[in-house]
């Protein structure tokens, strides 16, 4: 029989909705809206895994992602290793299992570790696998490192997809500060974009039992939701975490499972904001004590958080620790829940005692716990040095709080500084990018992250120039004051007890003692010898901790020993969903130019081109084979005149004042002197200096130019020439637009390509005075109207005629009425192959092939020796200076004519055949 931990009523799981999976080989039950951890808590399972080096068991700690106890692995339904319980919802019929722990969490061989725990203290790897040799224990080192089993090649992959956003601000966190912060610039008339990393909005206002207006806070959160979602300028993403801050505002955001989107597991938000507020709360950090890491031991929030979120008690006999008057929210709800509470504060004056009856308050500190399996009890030291056990099942630690202030370090605006009377660390900004509001500010009580959250908020209203916002804070009763201080660590009761500072690895405070006396007394070098931060909370827990213990033990303060780096990401990311690439079968409409038809007509056998682009490979006639047909199109382009429909290519249209300086920066060769109505064909390097593209752009007059790429990498220039606008170069003036399916194209080539022009009687000259190699002229061709570009995509004289793809059936029909005279046939990329090869062209889908540079190409003559720089030059340049011998392209002829070189072919020395056995 399962003992039920969860309430009769109460919490925000659909209780209508029950459900039911095994852990570790049996059966639970649960309701939709449960996490793993909740669900696990709720049927009275506390060991849910085991240590990392010394295989102690280990349950929930934390409500969110600073848990630093255990991860999961999902066995089916489909498989999924390293989830973190206290974010994963629990999924119907799942079957999970513990990792790190063999056979099972309660009973784990691997827990002979703690019999040699003395022989394994912080930095043993370093000194004890060195000799005779590394690769000697390496092996059996590899094997023992890491969590979680890797899942088989084939198994399932999470469905995944990346978007791209703009706002005016981004609000980070929807807590009462956030929400506040959102709702002033939303109705400002900003663009905002509201993002939380829980199920539900709120933060702690789900967890406290805080009135609003007289009613639950929740009723006031549920309000200001549906506001924001009714506004279209407004977005709100739930279980979404903003991962990472990067350059220029730009910032990263993880979405799980989006409610809109059926059968997505992962969405990769790229959003670039004007201002971001970060409101991201704070966490609660621990007191560390001889053996903290007893399951039953967790974070007094967390503790509120089960039960004001999923009705679940996490003891019925519970002792509360923490210096802070936050403590009373867990002591009140503990009691309500008919749980028996004892507070132990070691301040002077226990104000927790002030606002709560019939409950004991001892002045003093937990000094031990006791316990195998689960907690049983924890020893207290009073204030006079006596010391008392109390028989517990649960103890709900606080000992201060610490801003979450990552996301302000990884913008690199930010300065990081001590602030002894929150005894935590602070940011503050440098510039104006971001601005932090509520606990991530430094302010705890209910009413002060509402004011903040609306400080914040104005401040984005009026350096964005929104409109009036008239928003009323809620009424919130009067509440008590945090003013912790720190304490880093009780002191034992004997030098051999071992008082975890880091959860998820397994260190104590004496591998901090023993890294300061071998000389690693940088915080930094306190975090690699010890790998205290490291583990699967990265610190976010026991990090001030560390320090506050280091700076004791060199006789500094922790402004002294300072912190260290805050990097992305802030929480784990699935490699799949930056890739954002959807698993599975999928459908891509076929792109057609506007003549598809006609080619099908006329036999035309279609090729796949760029972005999904069907056009003419070759044309059949009479029986022909592939061959017989490409080398007619060819014949008949060298002779004659062949017409080609090169709708496809990309085309970019750049204006405003900087285009020349973009160019320049974008290309290799010099672009930025060339006059309204010509043109130039330029080669662009991608940053590590190999070949991109290459293409023709002309200028159509003082501000606007025209830029042409290769069908296959018209999205790769698009992309490129956007990053460098908006992350390399932001200060150019110059807006990009995409007109490739705007204009469609027929390419006359050949001999009689301008007689074929001339009769279809243009309103303008095209005699070879008025438009010569590299011209522009635009006007119209009997009322059609056109641009018409003088090229050579094939060796052979050459124009292109663009016009709108309304009239492109009707241009197509002139031409091979006008053009019948003069033998004009059409022609596929085939041919075109062949002509450029015969022309020494590059072909941007054989010889671009992501490896070779303009000097391999032969094209080295090409580059400016008059520009300072360009996108690639000095990549190219240490390249060939790293390695001068490099292969080049060459042209070769066979000796018979009549024999082609097969595809793939080898090349051997002096011709002679290779031996099939080398």
């Amino acid at each position: 029989m399962i003992e039920s931990w969860r309430l009769p009523s109460g919490g925000m799981v659909d209780r209508t909705r029950p459900l039911w999976f095994t852990f570790d080989g049996k059966s639970y039950s649960g309701f939709a809206g449960d996490t793993i951890a909740s669900a696990l808590l709720a049927n009275g399972v506390r060991i849910v895994g085991r240590s990392f080096k010394l295989h102690r068991p280990r349950g929930i700690v934390g409500a969110s992602y600073e848990d630093a106890g255990v991860l999961v692995e999902r066995v089916s339904p489909r498989n999924a290793t390293n989830q973190s319980p206290t974010i994963t919802p629990v999924e119907d019929s799942a079957v999970y299992r513990s990792i790190n722990a063999w056979p099972s969490a309660k009973f784990d061989l691997g827990a002979i570790a703690q019999a040699f725990a003395p022989l394994l203290p912080a930095g043993f790897y370093y000194k004890t696998f060195m000799r005779p040799s590394w690769h000697l224990f390496e092996p059996f080192v590899r094997h023992a490192a890491g969590l979680g089993r890797v899942p088989a090649a084939d198994a399932w992959q999470p469905e995944s997809e990346s978007r791209n956003g703009h706002a005016d601000v981004l609000v980070v966190g929807a807590g009462p500060a956030g929400l506040v912060a959102a709702l002033t610039a939303a109705r400002a008339g900003l663009r905002v974009t509201l993002a939380d990393d829980a199920a539900w909005p709120g933060g702690r206002l789900l967890d406290d039992g805080v009135m609003l207006n007289d009613r639950p806070a929740t009723v006031w959160v549920e309000e200001v939701i549906a506001e924001l979602r009714s506004m279209p300028h407004a977005r709100v993403l739930s279980r979404a975490t903003v991962w990472g801050y990067h350059e220029h505002n730009l910032l990263t955001v993880l979405e799980r499972d989006p409610p809109e989107a059926c059968g997505l597991h992962l969405r990769h938000w790229k959003l670039r904001a004007k201002r971001v507020v970060i409101a991201t709360g704070a966490i609660e950090r621990s007191i560390p004590f001889a053996d903290n890491d007893r399951p039953g031991i967790m974070q007094a929030a967390a503790v509120s958080t089960y039960l004001g979120r999923y009705g679940v008690v996490c003891g019925r006999k519970a002792v509360v620790f923490a210096n802070t008057d936050s403590a009373l929210g867990v002591v009140v709800r503990l009691r309500a829940a008919g749980a028996e509470v004892t507070v132990i504060d070691p301040r002077p004056i226990a104000t927790v005692s002030t606002h709560v009856t019939h409950v004991d308050v001892l002045r003093g500190q937990i000094v031990a716990a006791h316990g195998g399996r689960r907690i049983s009890s924890v020893t207290v030291r009073d204030a006079a040095g006596l010391e008392r056990w109390i028989d517990c099942d649960l103890a709900a630690v606080s000992g201060g709080w610490n801003p979450a202030i990552h996301l302000a370090s990884q913008s690199r605006d930010a300065t990081v500084r001590w602030d002894e009377a929150r005894a935590t660390f602070m940011a503050d900004p440098r510039g104006d990018g971001f601005v932090l509001a509520g606990a991530a500010n430094g302010y705890y009580r209910t009413i002060e992250c509402l004011d903040d959250g609306l400080r914040a908020g104005q401040t984005c209203v009026a350096a964005l120039g929104g409109g009036a916002s008239d928003i009323g804070l809620p009424r919130v009763p009067d509440e008590a004051n945090d003013v912790g201080k720190g304490i880093w660590a009780v002191a034992p009761r004997h030098r051999h007890a071992k008082i975890f500072v880091d959860l998820a690895n397994d260190v104590t405070t004496a591998d901090l003692g023993l890294a300061v006396r071998e000389g690693f007394d940088s915080i930094e070098l306190v975090k690699r010898y010890t790998t205290a931060g490291m583990g699967v909370d990265q610190g976010k827990t026991g990090n001030t901790n560390v320090i506050g213990f280091v700076a004791g033990l060199k006789g500094e303060g922790p402004a002294s020993v300072g912190t260290t780096t805050f990097r992305p990401p802030f929480a784990p990311v699935e490699f799949g969903a930056i890739a954002g690439a959807r698993g599975g079968a999928r459908l891509y409409p076929w792109r057609q130019t506007p003549l598809a038809d006609w080619h099908a007509a006329n036999g035309a056998v279609m090729y796949e081109a760029g972005l999904r682009w069907q056009r003419p490979g070759y044309y059949l006639r009479n029986g022909e084979a592939f061959q017989q047909a490409a080398d007619r199109e060819a014949r008949t382009v060298r002779e004659a005149v062949g017409v080609y429909d090169g709708t496809p290519l990309g085309k970019f249209l750049l204006k405003g004042p900087d285009v020349p300086e973009l160019l320049d920066l974008l290309y290799i060769n010099d672009l930025a002197s060339l006059k309204a109505g010509r043109g130039r064909y330029g080669l662009m390097l991608t940053e590590d200096g190999l070949v991109l593209d290459d293409g023709v752009t002309f200028r159509l007059d003082d501000a606007t130019w025209l830029l042409h790429s290769s069908t296959g990498a018209a999205d790769r220039v698009h992309q490129h020439i956007e990053m460098v606008l908006n992350v390399h170069r932001t200060d150019l003036d110059v807006s990009i637009v995409p007109v490739t399916s705007a204009w469609a194209n027929a390419t006359l080539c050949g001999p009689k390509a301008r007689d074929v022009l001339a009769a279809l009687q243009p309103d303008f000259d095209c005699s070879s005075n008025a438009l010569p190699f590299m011209a522009l002229r635009e006007g119209k061709l009997r009322q059609i109207p056109v641009r018409v570009c003088r090229v050579s995509w094939t060796g052979e004289l050459s124009f292109e005629i663009n016009t709108s793809p309304l009239h492109a059936v009707e241009m197509w029909q002139r031409i091979m009425a006008a053009g019948e005279p003069f033998g004009v046939a059409p022609i596929g990329s085939e041919a075109n192959h062949i002509l450029r090869v015969e022309a020494g062209y590059i072909s941007t889908g054989h010889e671009v092939d992501g490896t070779a540079d303009v000097i391999d190409l032969g094209l080295g003559a090409m580059i400016s020796k008059t520009k300072r720089d360009f996108i690639g030059k000095r990549s190219m340049d240490l390249r060939r200076t790293a390695d001068p011998v490099r292969p080049e392209l060459v042209g070769l002829l066979p000796l018979d004519p009549n024999e082609n070189v097969p595809e793939g072919a080898p090349i051997t020395p002096d011709g002679a055949k290779a031996d099939q056995e080398g």
